[in-house]
């Protein structure tokens, strides 16, 4: 008979970067692509939004900073329906722990903080594919008027702003069970949005502009629109670094609870 030889932990390497390869990543985004409430959020009723919040009316051709309200308009509805997608991204941890896909994925290498890499990663993809639906809806109607730079810087400021949001959906994900997470997030969302000065612009230095300056959506929105505004205060930036450390340091406390119970 064969000597029984043992394994010894410790010879073990441990994967590169937690584990994230391009393949995990694929299957990652796909499994999203999949579900039909996320196809929603990003191809559909980011598009509605534009064309419903009063793109196509009087005012719309107003000017406003380089561009014109039409402008201001889309760039505020592509953060809203990037922020959707990535919150929704993010919040997919609560049906992954409900249907025990996390306590699989404990087994595996991935670490948890890769594990919250990937989903940012791919609340990024999905909130630019939203913004770019948001964008070739604006390109289509042909009312928003703005120079191509800050066209683009617009665009690209709103997809970095996800990430804001992606941290928000990992840290109700794994505060609420399984589909509860979105019913809480979508409503949320939406009001904070109205609060945020995103749907409906505020006169500032009213009492309601102070009071949207201490909400999530403010910041992100006045940093995705800069380009656009040629306007962007110091108390913007402070409130969406704050903001993100705060998801982000929610969702860390949360997970280490999570995966301290397994």
């Amino acid at each position: 008979m064969s000597a029984m030889t043992t394994f010894d932990p410790s010879t073990r390497s441990v994967p590169r970067f937690g584990a994230i390869s391009p393949t995990l990543f694929g299957i990652e985004l796909r499994r999203m692509l999949r579900n039909r409430r996320t196809i929603i959020f990003a191809l559909i009723f980011p598009g509605a939004m534009f064309f419903a919040i009063g793109s196509s009316q009087s005012y719309a051709t107003e000017r406003v900073g380089v561009g014109n309200v039409a402008a201001y308009i889309m760039a505020s509805m592509a953060l809203y329906g990037a922020a959707l997608t990535a919150a929704s991204a993010g919040a997919s941890v609560a049906i992954e722990r409900a249907q025990g896909w996390s306590r699989q994925l404990r087994l595996t290498p991935l670490s948890p903080v890769a594990y919250v890499v990937l989903k940012a990663l791919v609340a990024l993809v999905l909130g630019a594919i939203a913004v770019t639906v948001v964008n070739i809806c604006g390109l289509i109607q042909g009312k928003p008027d703005m120079p191509v730079s800050a066209w683009i810087g617009c665009a690209l400021l709103a997809v970095g702003c996800t990430l804001v949001f992606a941290a928000l959906g990992v840290f109700v994900g794994y505060l609420v069970p399984g589909e509860n997470a979105m019913q809480i997030l979508g409503p949320g969302l939406a009001a904070l949005a109205f609060l945020g000065n995103v749907f409906i612009p505020i006169t500032e230095g009213t009492t309601m502009w102070w009071a949207a300056s201490f909400t999530p959506m403010f910041g992100v929105a006045e940093i995705s629109r800069w380009p656009l505004t040629q306007q962007l205060d110091w108390y913007s930036l402070v409130n969406a670094v704050a903001w993100l450390a705060i998801f982000l340091g929610g969702a860390a406390w949360r997970m280490s609870k999570d995966t301290s119970r397994v």
